[in-house]
């Protein structure tokens, strides 16, 4: 059996650039070597937006299309919708069983999550446990790898110490997986923030060519450097971080940094070469993402024959692991 991969993004708005480095590019690259399978996480995304699940409802498709346009192709790797898997959910529940409130506590993850989402004084349950969906959604697709950002391995951990409390206690049933860190792990907002859809200052894969150009405009760059001809910080810049996370050319990105820093290019060439470099790489993407849009049943189709792949193989892990529990009664 091939190696397999999980992976995916929650259905909360569209993905970004930030997506794509940090995780979407090397699940397109490693399609053809492992079997790979992505998650629409629509449960993990009502864990906090239960007030709101129109937001969901309204992303889904949206997510769907953004993964087909940046080549994921249904015919080697597989969509799948998290609340049609109810396997993974009966998973969940036993998982819970080998998880300390002490632990989540403790996971850095979380912790800044919940400081993010204002959730320190009115916690949902569903949130604050959703590092324990999260590693039922990896083991019950026996993930040997799970390509992700930096900011997130502290729950790959925690998905590696419940296996193998698990394999002790029961017996080996469940995969202990691997992280895979993109070179770009992390990439900053166009306002040098933490890149976050609800901040609103991400790059979207399915902006236009106008809205790419007004985004790079905006971006922080040396605050320091009042002139042209003033040195200029390369370091934290964030105009420099996209050149350098998709500008092809590093002969040309290397020539900018010693040019900016000896006060000799201005902020504008730098960002008006940017808007060229993002616009040459997301027009394929935009292109294949009108080739899907304009046939939404064939989109429909990829989602169904994914959530039938997805039942198939997260059942045989459910089975496995009822007979290592021994409640496999029947």
């Amino acid at each position: 059996m091939r190696k397999r991969i999980l992976t995916g993004d929650r259905p909360t708005g569209p993905l970004h650039l930030g997506h794509y480095v940090g995780s979407l590019k090397n699940r397109v690259e490693l399609q053809k070597e492992y079997e790979t399978f992505i998650l629409i996480a629509d449960v993990q995304a009502l864990t906090d937006n239960f007030e709101n699940p129109q937001k969901i409802n309204d992303n889904l498709y949206e997510v769907a299309l953004d993964y087909l346009s940046v080549g994921i192709d249904p015919a080697i790797s597989t969509i799948v919708v998290q609340s049609m898997i109810p396997e993974i959910a009966e998973l969940t529940i036993f998982l819970m069983n080998l998880e300390t409130v002490g632990r989540l506590e403790t996971n850095p993850t979380v912790k800044d999550e919940i400081k993010q989402k204002g959730f320190e004084k009115s916690l949902p349950v569903g949130f604050f446990c959703y590092p324990i969906s999260q590693a039922a959604d990896i083991t019950a697709f026996k993930a040997d790898l799970v390509p992700v950002g930096v900011d997130q391995l502290p729950m790959i951990e925690s998905t590696r110490e419940l296996v193998r409390k698990f394999n002790r206690l029961y017996g080996n049933t469940l995969i202990e997986p691997k992280a895979l860190i993109s070179e770009f792990s992390k990439l900053p907002g166009i306002d040098g923030a933490k890149m976050s859809k609800s901040l609103g200052n991400t790059i979207n894969l399915s902006d236009s060519e106008s809205e790419v150009k007004k985004k790079v405009m905006k971006m922080y760059t040396d605050p320091k450097r009042i002139h042209k001809d003033d040195p200029g910080q390369v370091e934290g810049n964030v105009v420099f971080v996209y050149h350098d996370a998709f500008n092809p050319n590093k002969k040309e990105v290397e020539e900018f940094k010693k040019l900016y820093r000896e006060g000799k290019i201005g902020d504008v060439e730098i960002k008006e070469r940017l808007i060229v470099v993002l616009n040459e790489f997301l027009d394929p993407i935009r292109k294949r993402r009108a080739e899907y849009a304009s046939n939404m049943g064939a989109v429909k189709k990829i989602l169904l024959d994914g959530i039938a792949r997805g039942r198939e193989v997260a059942g045989v892990t459910l089975k496995e692991v009822k007979q290592a529990m021994k409640i496999n009664y029947f």
